[in-house]
């Protein structure tokens, strides 16, 4: 682990002075931002009130008293969707303020900070704003160097620039500060360089570590061990790709208890960070750290794993969901592939659970929301800690919850996964509050759209940014607390991309409609097999079966399990949005980048001003239902 303090040199003195230091010159407030990973929005009882006036998910019981109470203290928004359904883009466009079309951020590639298109991140604002930040959990977003004189990739410190303090859940991981651990290890292999193993780790109690190898030299030994543990925590793999077995664990009970599990090591690091205020302690990997400096105000990014695969709540969490019976999400195989792109099918193929047994899918579905039952546990003792040390310091406050870095679907469209431009994959929740009821009223609930690339000018507008100056005219967000005040922010509809699992797919929801198309020729990024931005107007110009459309009439089919892309009556409409969205994302400024490269790029403008947030459809284009 990296250090992570400030001139400890000095701590002595900044302890003796920073109460009455802070009093005299904080005045803005401490900035909370919680962000979870895979959850679904309707596994918190708020949304499901707001939208259905029930507290349990359409497929049945959930827990999460600490949020719903969260929910009455601030401005919910329901209708918030991520502008990537995956963790690495996902995050990274939170962290620069942009759409992937923006960024050049479309997957999970390396990006750098030596291309001259590339802007201040929202952690490195926060610092020249006069916050002390700090980063507990995952970061998730990918950050490598280029070497200038061979123009390869070099890694370094991924953090370093961004966030101040931190402890990352990779570091508690590799540490064995954790439940569990998929740990590949590297070296000489017949004199060349390339991986020795790569293991299935958990932790238990007492320094117990039990593991064994995924490769195909397993012994039998191990074998016995593996058949031991798979058994013991009820173990349930996601086999999807034709029965293949897998490690990815989408049900199971956690060998640790809640609060020794990876998030709940992330909880007590982050205590630890509140608590050793303005005096240095140790890790809980034995690294000095220094504790939160009350001289300025705190920006911290909580990053909790929950409900991440592996999927395995703590057993007195699990315990409480042990007989509780639902819904299966609705998926006709036959019916609704047919009328899918191929692109779409394949995503299906890498990532489908149909084939599971009733049991098994109870299972998935079960462990799942006694996951995010466990994960409401930790925000709440997260939060409490954070408004006590606010409190104590005399400090105003604002808290920003994010529900995951996209969504996760639980069979709907048959598959368990992200990776999907389908609703339960992008449509997730927040929750905005302020101990300052003036800047963010109570009980409150914004229905418009909100996009996760409103969450940087959001935090920093709360850290006393002016966002109308021209230095921030990079961010494509709003403010979500000026959102809630001023109709004039309203959005039409959100947008989103994604290059991942089954290639480029790009999405536009409005309130009636959801589409998503291919907006891109080929798989992989740029520099590979073809040059940034090098036949850009593909998706527009190319014949419409190459481009793979999806269109969903929402109005009448909520759900999405009816692509009517190709149905005469909704072709003209169709092809409308493709239009619409391909204007936006292939050109209204998009950037696409060979990362490998210091500053090769190119910024595509045929279509400047395209995302207007106004859908203006021709009434006689529009089906009537």
């Amino acid at each position: 682990m990296k250090v992570k303090l400030f001139a400890l040199c000095v701590l002595s003195f900044a302890a003796s002075n920073s109460q009455l230091l802070a009093q005299k010159t904080v005045k803005k407030p401490n900035i909370l931002w919680i962000l979870t990973d895979d959850q679904r929005k309707d596994s918190n009882g708020y949304y499901n009130q707001i939208t259905t006036g029930k507290n349990d998910s359409p497929l049945g019981y959930i827990e999460s008293p600490n949020l719903d109470a969260l929910a009455k203290e601030g401005v919910v928004f329901p209708n918030m969707y991520c502008n990537s359904p995956a963790c690495a883009p996902s995050r990274n466009g939170i962290l620069a303020g942009k759409y992937p079309h923006h960024s050049g951020v479309y997957g999970f590639e390396y990006f750098n900070g030596e291309a001259e298109f590339f802007t201040k991140t929202m952690p490195q604002i926060m610092v020249e704003n006069g916050y002390e930040t700090s980063l507990f959990g995952k970061a998730g977003y990918r950050n490598k160097s280029v070497d200038k004189k061979s123009a390869t990739k070099k890694t370094e410190d991924l953090y370093k620039g961004f966030y101040q303090k931190y402890v990352l859940d990779t570091e508690l991981e590799r540490g064995g500060v954790t439940d569990w651990n998929k740990e590949t290890t590297y070296g000489k292999v017949n004199g060349k360089s390339g991986k020795i193993d790569t293991r299935m780790q958990f932790f238990y109690p007492n320094n117990v570590k039990k593991s064994w190898t995924t490769e195909d030299n397993i012994s039998d030994a191990e074998k016995a061990i593996k058949a031991s543990v798979e058994k013991e925590l009820d173990i349930l793999y996601h086999n999807a790709n034709d029965g293949e077995e897998s490690t990815l664990i989408i049900g199971g009970v956690n060998s640790m208890p809640a609060d020794k599990t990876l998030d709940g090591n992330i909880l007590t690091e982050y205590r630890n960070y509140l608590q050793n205020q303005n005096k240095p302690y140790q890790s809980l990997l034995g690294d000095k750290m220094a504790g939160a400096n009350t001289s300025k105000p705190i920006f911290t990014s909580l990053s909790f794993h929950f409900p991440h695969t592996p999927v395995m709540p703590p057993k007195e969490f699990r315990d409480r969901f042990k007989d509780k019976v639902y819904k299966i999400p609705a998926f006709d195989k036959k019916e609704e592939l047919s009328k899918l792109p191929k692109q779409l099918v394949d995503l299906y193929n890498k990532l489908r659970i149909d084939g599971y047994s009733y049991e098994d899918k109870q299972q998935a579905i079960r462990d799942y929301y006694a996951f995010c039952a466990f994960g409401d546990y930790i925000i709440g003792k997260a939060i409490a800690e954070f408004k006590a040390y606010s409190k104590k310091n005399n400090q105003e406050y604002i808290i920003l919850y994010t529900c995951g870095d996209h969504g996760w679907q639980l069979g709907e469209q048959g598959i368990e996964s992200k990776f999907s431009p389908w609703e339960l994959s992008t449509h997730t929740t927040g929750i905005l509050v302020s101990s300052d009821k003036k800047a963010v009223p109570a009980g409150k609930v914004y229905d418009g759209f909100a996009e996760y690339v409103d969450i940087m000018p959001t935090i920093l507008a709360a850290g006393g940014v002016d966002l109308k100056a021209k230095e921030y005219q990079f961010l494509d967000g709003f403010d979500l607390a000026e959102m809630y005040s001023n109709p004039q922010l309203n959005k039409d509809y959100i947008i989103g991309e994604i290059n991942s699992v089954a290639g480029p797919r790009s999405y536009m929801r409005t309130k009636d409609f959801a589409f998503s198309m291919r907006p891109r020729p080929l798989n992989g990024g740029p520099g590979g097999r073809y040059k940034p931005n090098e036949n850009v107007r593909w998706g527009l110009d190319a014949p419409r079966q190459e481009v793979q459309l999806a269109f969903y009439d929402l109005r009448k089919d909520p759900m999405e399990r009816n692509n009517l892309a190709n149905d005469k009556n909704y072709i003209a409409l169709t092809d409308w949005f493709r239009t619409k969205l391909g204007n936006i994302i292939l050109g209204d400024g998009r950037i696409e980048c060979d990362w490998k490269q210091k500053n090769v790029y190119n910024t595509s403008t045929f279509a400047l001003g395209a995302d207007d947030k106004k859908i203006d459809i021709p009434k006689n284009i529009v089906p009537k239902i």
